[in-house]
């Protein structure tokens, strides 16, 4: 069975959940490697206008999605 990828909105929303930070480092002369760490706090999504493939559980698929957010202010939206 193909799921097709749909057109379709968010509203904007305020929440919380856990974030996951991954930072690239490169120590002297030693290999790349890779910086976990994680945190939480209220963050907004603005209204979002866009195509994919439907979520199957929203609630548990989005916290595993990369999205970025501005520390200084989490919940403010640019522009």
């Amino acid at each position: 069975m193909t799921v097709e990828p749909q057109h379709h909105e968010h509203d904007a929303k305020e929440h919380d959940h856990k974030h996951f930070h991954v930072t690239h480092y490169l120590p002297k002369g030693e290999d790349w490697t890779h910086l976990l760490s994680t945190h939480g706090h209220r963050h907004n999504h603005a209204a979002l206008n866009h195509v994919h493939i439907p979520h199957k559980d929203v609630e548990k698929e989005h916290p595993r999605e990369a999205h970025v957010h501005d520390h200084t202010h989490p919940t403010a939206s640019p522009g």
